[in-house]
């Protein structure tokens, strides 16, 4: 199926989780936030929250510097 993470289609297995769908952009796993369809999912969320076809994600990074 068909999602589109920070704007960018990309093609996952029928009902992958938010966890497999973050795995496909970074391999960070901390300072990380999702929202799907403009609702924030929680981190302990990720593995169970299942995905559809359209679905629309937001993954940010946090960054440091100065």
């Amino acid at each position: 199926m068909e999602i589109t993470i920070n704007g960018a289609p990309h093609q996952v297995p029928d009902e992958a989780s938010v966890e497999r769908a973050v795995a496909l952009i970074t391999t960070s796993v901390t300072g990380i936030a999702v929202a799907v369809n403009g609702e924030l999912v929680r981190r302990a969320s990720w593995a169970t929250t299942r995905l559809a076809s359209g679905d629309v994600l937001e993954v940010l990074t946090a960054v440091q510097g100065g």
